[in-house]
């Protein structure tokens, strides 16, 4: 049998443009029983690329065993502030990696939040800079592997909400995780906090498996409107990535052999460009969701498609693509 290496290997291609400064503002970090990905992946990942930064996202990694339930989610922040100090060793090269975290709260808490989002705060006072609650929902029996725990309709509840509006008193971006159903929820969202920013993740989850397989077109239609829509919030910025996960619907995983920058270039396009023309490349960042999205492709070939995408940009525009956004809205350091 194939390992997961082996098959990617199988479509290599080098990296194009290899200086072109890059941060990659989503990826996560684990360390699970048959499953790591940590600081030595990451670097072999982005070998050959000018990677400055990263931003870690939360993914359910080293949450505590022990103590208060709501506040095992600073695990991960500890976890990931350890990977962030040997990165800045220089032991991995240039990268500095996780110069920003994202991790965890319960913002359902609702004003029993503060002392978790204190304790984050505490776990990493120089690099956490957000909370991703995960919205993305769908009903039961689309996905096998979707938490129990996970609530429909999240970000309208009332607690939540008012757990939400700490955000903006701890200086706290949130990451707006839904599939595409949801978007207009995020919007109602932007619009009742306007002074809290949030990062769109994954162009909105546009699904593809279960009832949804076979209907992009139709999807695609919806989709447009709704992201239109949220883009007329200003204090939302897009995350353009994302979307080679087995839920999008492609199956890049079930082929013979990877596919070339130049397939994933190709089915991706439209919803790339889309984003980027409603949001502007200001408010707009390139994400690799490594090592999820690595279930179809390489590091290389992923941000090949980028570079093909945007050949035509100008300078500034490819720069706050690949980087000066999430430079900016993550407050990362000059580096």
């Amino acid at each position: 049998m194939t390992s997961p290496q082996d098959w990617l290997s199988l479509t290599h291609e080098a990296p194009l443009e290899p200086d072109l400064p890059i941060i990659d503002p989503h990826h996560h970090l684990w360390d699970r029983p048959g499953n790591r990905y940590v600081l030595a992946d990451l670097a072999a990942d982005t070998a050959g690329m000018n990677v400055r930064q990263t931003v870690f996202i939360e993914c359910t990694s080293m949450y505590r065993a022990e103590g208060p339930e709501e506040f095992r989610v600073v695990g991960e922040t500890e976890f990931v502030q350890g990977i962030a100090a040997e990165s800045a060793s220089g032991r991995y090269g240039e990268l500095r990696a996780c110069t920003g975290i994202v991790g965890s709260a319960d913002l359902a808490l609702g004003d029993r939040i503060q002392p978790v989002l204190e304790a984050q705060l505490a776990a990493s006072p120089n690099r956490f800079r957000g909370i991703r609650h995960r919205a993305a929902w769908l009903e039961p029996g689309i996905l096998p592997n979707q938490s129990r725990r996970l609530q429909g309709r999240i970000l309208l509840d009332a607690d939540f909400r008012r757990g939400y509006s700490y955000l903006r008193q701890y200086g706290l971006t949130f990451e707006g995780w839904v599939y595409h159903p949801q978007i207009p929820e995020l919007t109602d969202l932007a619009r009742a906090f306007p002074d809290t920013t949030i990062i769109f993740n994954h162009l909105g989850g546009p699904v593809g498996v279960g009832p949804f397989a076979g209907k992009r077109d139709e999807i695609f239609a919806q989709w447009k409107e709704d992201v239109a829509d949220l883009a007329r919030c200003p204090n939302v910025v897009a995350k353009v990535g994302g979307i080679q996960m087995q839920v999008n619907g492609y199956g890049w995983d079930e082929r013979p052999k990877p596919p070339t920058s130049d397939e994933l270039l190709a089915a991706n396009r439209d919803w790339y460009l889309y984003t980027i023309e409603q949001f502007g490349p200001n408010r707009c960042m390139f994400e690799s969701n490594f090592p999820v999205d690595r279930l179809s492709c390489s590091y290389p070939v992923l941000w090949n498609q980028f570079k093909k995408l945007t050949k035509s940009f100008s300078p500034p525009d490819r720069a706050a693509l690949f980087h000066d956004t999430a430079q900016r809205v993550y407050r990362l350091p000059t580096h």
